[in-house]
Parts: C-alpha cells; structure tokens; sequence
C-alpha cells in the first residue's frame, strides 16, 4: 500500500511526513520505524492490515476508565513503533517483526459486529503504535462509524500534525502515553521527543475523550517535582483529564530495575488529586493498596 503522507524528489528520495521524524528514506531503504519502504521512489507501508494480536478486552485495559464503563472492546495491533523505549511493555511486536495474518477492512469491520452480542463498542488500535497503521486506520476507522460503533486511539503521540489532522474526526476516544516530563527522558530513553506529544495531547483534547497514562519507572521519571509539573500541565488543559498512573515491571532493555515501589504510586497520586479529579492507580492489585494501607 503506498503511503499518504510523503513527498519525493526527482532523485526518488522520500521524505516521509506521518511523525514528526521526517525521515528521508532512500530507495530500498526503510524509515526508522521500519515500516515505511522506499520502493523505486514510492513510499510504500509495510504493515498495511496486518495484524499481530487481537483480543476482546475490557474497555478498561485499554486503559479508559470514563468511556463507556464496563463495556468490551476489539483490540487490534500490527508491529513496529517510532520510539524505542528502553522499557517498552510490548517490544515483542513494537521493536521485531513477529508473525502477522493480512485482513482487509471489510474483515475488520464483520469482525466487530460478531462481537456486539458479547459487548464489543468498536475497536481500539493499540498493542504497538497504531499511527503506524495510519493508511489501515483511514480505511477502516469509517466504517466502524458507519456502522455505530467506535475508534479508540492508544498510542505514544508521537504523531505529525498532518497526520493528526486526519485522524481526529475518526478517533472517538484516545488514550495516550505521556511517558515522562523531562524532555532529556524523553530523548535518552524513548528515544523521541516530547513536545510533539504534547501537542497531540492538546489537539485531541480540544475534539474527542482523552485519557492519559505515565508509566512510573524508578529513578528515571518518577521526580515528584517534574511529576507535579506534568500535572499542573495537565490540569491547564482540564483539571477533569483523567490520569493513569502506573507501575513499571522490569521489560526489554530495563530488567534490572526493581518494580515501582507502591508507596512512590500512591505518593504520587495523592500529589495528582491536587490538580485533577480523575486519577487512577493502575499495574497494581487491590490486595498490594489495602496491604500498603493497612501498614501506613
């Protein structure tokens, strides 16, 4: 499938424009998210339907914890993603290239109405970044609206404005990672930049329901002084944007850090409930909170 968004010059050199990366890819040659390719000076996606995991979750997994409450939803992921977080929970599909099986639109689409009996509102693209899946999306995401259900959006934010242009009219509802507050984190760590991602914050927060998660990584992000900058940033916004704030488990590149420790979660949390109304603790069980509660 050729790409939306790319330019190219007379040397067929493409210069893609879906994140703020803007790679400029020779022929036969890859972008730096792998899944855009250079194909005699077309700019070709890689990943065009191709599906790596798909599951029937609680909309609550995704995690949206104030869009439709208690219903299920269709998750669908391909591979690749334009950051490569040191800690990333999912590098399997985000960082290789594992096996994946070709659906169309249409498929997607019968998919999700065989399982509205089961309380299936739509589906959500997630697992890796989904921006990558940008031509899929525009494809697919108006049928769904067609047939009455919706788009839900899980992704970094990592997203150009054009790009971001396009697919806030077909995105009811996001959740996005804000993975720290310090740009620096966002450069050595994720390898990206965080200025763009706010600005995806901003913009989809203005047209759709937008909830936030900040994975907590020990020693890394977890400075409550930035993370009381993040939230008052937040609250600038909509002092109602509901908050994720989860715990870290040792992945990929970080496995010898410890788990984040409950008391730096709560902690952080109660600093939250300063500014936002809507703040949420999550990677940790019942059972740790009432533990760390009833020793505190």
């Amino acid at each position: 499938m050729e790409c939306a968004l790319y330019d190219k010059n007379e040397k067929g050199i493409c210069t893609c424009r879906l994140c703020p990366r803007r790679c400029r890819i020779l022929p036969s040659q890859r972008g730096w998210c792998r899944t855009r390719w250079n194909d005699h000076g077309l700019l070709k996606s890689l990943t065009y339907g191709l599906v790596t995991s798909a599951a029937l979750d609680p909309i609550e997994k995704k995690p949206l914890a104030y869009f439709h409450r208690g219903s299920f939803i269709l998750s669908l992921g391909s591979w690749g993603c334009n950051m490569n977080c040191s800690f990333c929970q999912n590098f399997e599909i985000s960082q290789e290239e594992p096996e994946s099986r070709k659906v169309t639109p249409h498929q997607v689409l019968r998919l999700a109405r065989a399982f509205t009996a089961e309380g299936n509102i739509g589906i959500a693209w997630t697992y890796n970044e989904p921006t990558l899946s940008f031509e899929f999306i525009r494809d697919t995401a108006p049928l769904i609206k067609e047939a009455g259900l919706v788009n839900v959006m899980v992704s970094n934010g990592f997203i150009s404005s054009e790009a971001l242009d396009r697919l806030l009219p077909l995105i009811d509802a996001w959740n996005i990672d804000l993975k720290g507050w310090q740009p620096d984190f966002y450069r050595t760590l994720c390898g990206a930049a965080r200025n763009p991602v706010l600005e995806t914050i901003r913009r989809a927060a203005e047209v759709s329901h937008v909830e936030l998660t900040n994975l907590v990584i020990p020693g890394e992000n977890d400075d409550p002084k930035a993370f009381e900058d993040m939230v008052r940033w937040i609250a600038s916004l909509d002092p109602a944007m509901p908050l994720h704030i989860t715990r870290f488990f040792p992945r990929w590149r970080m496995t010898r850090l410890p788990p984040t420790p409950v008391s730096t979660l709560v902690s952080l949390g109660n600093r939250a409930r300063k500014y936002l109304s809507r703040v949420r603790i999550g990677n940790v069980t019942d059972e740790e909170l009432a533990e760390y509660h009833w020793k505190n």
